[in-house]
């Protein structure tokens, strides 16, 4: 488990799509210590699934070295995907226990390979719940949905 301490990254990432499937939005606000970072981004064609996925995701990226990190997200999907459920996945060759393939194993596959660099504890916080930090992440990944719907194209 991650311990506060003042070399931590803190991560609120979220995602939304506009109907599912549909033009979809990521977003994510990074803090370490007094500085934040606010990135977002969307897609056309794509799922709610994958937007939280891809928030988490994308932050991650930014990180240049080992890091202590705490990842809040709203998606239960996230959270319990990669707490507890991507350890059976991998141990079946990406599939469920019910021999299907997992779905949106290739950013499972990315956000796994991310995690591996990084101390990192994930945390579920109730969405629309008036959680700071949530509620930007969550402004930025409807600015991704409208960036996507307007362009008609993005990452």
């Amino acid at each position: 488990m991650v311990q506060n301490s003042p070399h931590q990254v803190v991560i609120y990432a979220d995602g939304a799509c506009k109907g599912n499937p549909g033009v979809g939005g990521w977003g994510a606000l990074l803090r370490f210590g007094a500085a934040e970072k606010e990135i977002f981004g969307g897609e056309t064609a794509t799922t709610n699934n994958r937007m939280e996925l891809r928030g988490v995701i994308e932050a991650l990226r930014l990180l240049t070295r080992e890091c202590e990190v705490v990842v809040y997200t709203d998606s239960s999907y996230v959270q319990k995907g990669i707490s507890e459920w991507i350890h059976g996945w991998k141990r079946n060759g990406w599939r469920t226990s019910d021999k299907k393939p997992v779905k949106n194993s290739d950013l499972w596959c990315e956000l796994d390979e991310l995690v591996a660099k990084h101390q990192i504890e994930f945390r579920w916080v109730k969405g629309h719940a008036g959680n700071e930090g949530n509620e930007r992440a969550d402004a930025l990944a409807n600015r991704g949905v409208e960036e996507a719907a307007r362009s008609g194209s993005a990452r």
